[in-house]
């Protein structure tokens, strides 16, 4: 019982508050290109349609997935059909997320599922798999198996079996220089030069999966738009937004980004980096 308790205090602190305080309404963006503050309600309206709409987060954010059911919300009282795409859930898994929308799951056997890809953080992430469950919006799952990733990681792209590869898309990993100068600026080169450069693999496949998934419900479902649920290094224009570009240049997109205090602010970004900020969410 107090276990019980424990849990759905969590649930009223780190979700309940955030979901009910943070109403579309109330969320003011950062326009890049037009350098202006607007409603997020006045934004939609400009949002892809069919198309992409990435919203980075910090994953262990509760503010942000707020931010994100509001985008979602925001998109579906235009009555557009939508679906939300999910960094935190493997494409191989797609039938758990259906039978979940479907409602043939139950919030335990989600919970389980959603540990078994991701983590113990279904709190934060509750309300917009609930949302999305009430409303019978589609979701995908974009990751690649993570022992992919890390193998990537560790040893390069070329370690994999064909086997692994068998497990993704079609992926071609060729860093250039940009990327690789991009993940520099973002986090940093630590390490020796052949580890940064099998770090800088790892990602490519991680944004290259994400965006190849993503376009392939698009063409399937063309009227859709899709919103992208993922991290803020996956959702920056250089990295899974481009990897969509290259892959078809004719897919609309848009980035919005949380702002950050003294990085991610609208006085050092620029449309090159994003399209919109959520103001107010500073740390």
């Amino acid at each position: 019982m107090i276990m019980r308790l424990g849990f759905q205090t969590l649930l009223f602190l780190f979700l309940f508050i955030p979901g009910d305080n943070l109403q579309a309404a109330d969320i003011t963006l950062w326009d890049i290109a037009g350098k202006a503050e607007i409603s997020l309600d006045q934004a939609a309206g400009k949002f892809p349609s069919p198309g992409i709409v990435y919203v980075g987060e910090f994953h262990d954010n509760a503010a942000h997935h707020a931010a994100q059911l509001a985008v979602i919300q925001s998109l579906d009282k235009r009555e557009r059909p939508i679906a939300v795409g999910l960094e935190m859930f493997q494409h191989i898994e797609q039938s758990i997320l259906d039978a979940w929308v479907a409602q043939a799951l139950s919030e335990e056997e989600m919970r389980r599922a959603f540990a078994r890809n991701w983590g113990d953080d279904w709190y934060l992430y509750r309300d917009i798999f609930m949302y999305c469950r009430e409303r019978n919006i589609p979701m995908i799952g974009l990751n690649v198996p993570r022992s992919i990733t890390r193998k990537v990681a560790q040893n390069g792209f070329e370690s994999l079996t064909p086997e692994e590869i068998g497990k993704l898309p079609p992926i071609v990993c060729r860093v250039d220089r940009e990327y690789e100068e991009f993940l520099r600026r973002v986090l940093g080169s630590h390490g020796s030069e052949s580890g940064f450069r099998r770090f800088c693999e790892a990602q490519l496949v991680w944004d290259t999966a994400m965006a190849i998934y993503t376009l392939e419900y698009l063409k399937n479902h063309p009227a859709h738009t899709v919103v992208v649920l993922t991290g803020m290094i996956h959702a920056w224009k250089k990295a899974a937004p481009e990897q969509a570009a290259r892959e078809n240049a004719d897919v609309e997109q848009a980035v919005i980004q949380p702002s950050v205090k003294g990085r991610w602010t609208p006085g050092n970004v620029s449309k090159q980096d994003a399209d919109y900020l959520i103001l107010g969410l500073e740390e």
